[in-house]
């Protein structure tokens, strides 16, 4: 038997969350919906303007990566995290989370400089905006990987925002050649649009040959494939991806099992905050499919835990909700 469910690699990074009135967005010539990488002078001015105006909402461990390990575990499941953090305030905070939830990690000696933040703007209609400073996350590299750990999991897991790391991007590769040469699964999330718009050649040369599972939202699926038409897209994903499960707001989700189609219903609910609802599906999905559920059962957990955790601020349910919800899907 696996030692882990999951291996996790991604970008440790604390979030800190605001609520902000559309014209925000305009005022500060900000593109509203996606994930930029912002120096960190930027981002500290940005973060005095957003402090003194609306205050900070909430402020919790992230990183998407980080959040899908955060949900698997506490669904159940048994995650390694390999990410990297400074000898600061910020990546103690960080870590801290991770020891609280159970999560192993790659991190040993911490370096100096400043761990990744990340500002996410909240608007009216519950879409997240953020501007992300990596710190030394911008050069997690194949030093941060433990490849014993890894060849102890059923899944090695891939945060699409690290392609945009020259270092994190071979390192990921590393990985992917070494999944493939131990009999180990891959899956690879493309975590926002923004990837798909600037970094589409780097996505690609990660996907490569393929991957076992693919996560995304039908927004970055059809960015992907260069179509509006979703049939279209999904078909054209069969190629890259052995299975994927593409999430469709209100409309639930799309999961293919490689072999049919299954259309997961939505949760009608009240949001509030997107910010990681894609990382929580994961997450679910992944548990749920580690322990031997099917994809339809996968896909009920995953929507149902998505659905709850945009109608809350911060990317991360309260530990006890995984339990309530996994007994009312499989009650």
């Amino acid at each position: 038997m696996a030692k882990y469910d999951v291996y996790g690699v991604g970008n440790a990074l604390v979030d800190k969350e605001f609520e902000v009135p559309e014209s925000f967005f305009t005022e500060h010539d900000i593109e509203k919906g996606l994930m930029t990488l912002v120096a960190h002078e930027q981002q500290e001015h940005l973060a005095s303007i957003l402090t003194e105006a609306y205050g900070v909402k909430k402020q919790s461990g992230g990183g998407s990566a980080g959040n899908t390990m955060y949900a698997l575990t506490h669904f159940g499941g048994r995650a390694f995290y390999a990410c990297k953090v400074a000898n600061d305030e910020t990546g103690d905070f960080f870590l801290e989370q991770l020891g609280h939830h159970n999560i192993d990690t790659s991190v040993s000696a911490r370096e100096s400089g400043t761990s990744g933040r990340c500002l996410v703007m909240i608007s009216p209609d519950a879409e997240r905006t953020m501007h992300t400073y990596l710190g030394v996350s911008e050069n997690l590299s194949l030093a941060n990987m433990d490849f014993e750990a890894a060849g102890k999991s059923q899944y090695i897991y891939i945060e699409g925002y690290l392609v945009t790391s020259p270092s994190a991007k071979s390192a990921i590769l590393k990985l992917k050649e070494f999944a493939k040469k131990s009999g180990i699964k891959t899956a690879l999330t493309f975590s926002d649009p923004a990837m798909l718009e600037y970094f589409k050649d780097d996505v690609n040369e990660v996907l490569g040959e393929g991957v076992d599972l693919l996560f995304c939202n039908e927004h970055e699926l059809k960015l992907w494939a260069g179509t509006e038409d979703f049939e279209e897209a999904c078909a054209a994903m069969e190629k890259k991806a052995r299975q994927f499960a593409i999430t469709r707001g209100a409309l639930g989700a799309q999961i293919y099992d490689g072999e049919n189609y299954i259309a997961v219903a939505g949760n009608e609910v009240k949001a509030i905050d997107t910010n990681g609802a894609g990382d929580m599906f994961a997450g679910a999905f992944l548990y749920a499919i580690t322990q031997g559920m099917d994809f339809e059962a996968a896909g009920k957990l995953a929507s149902r835990a998505s659905a709850e955790v945009v109608t809350v601020f911060g990317p991360r349910l309260a530990a006890g909700r995984h339990e309530v919800i996994a007994k009312e899907i499989f009650a």
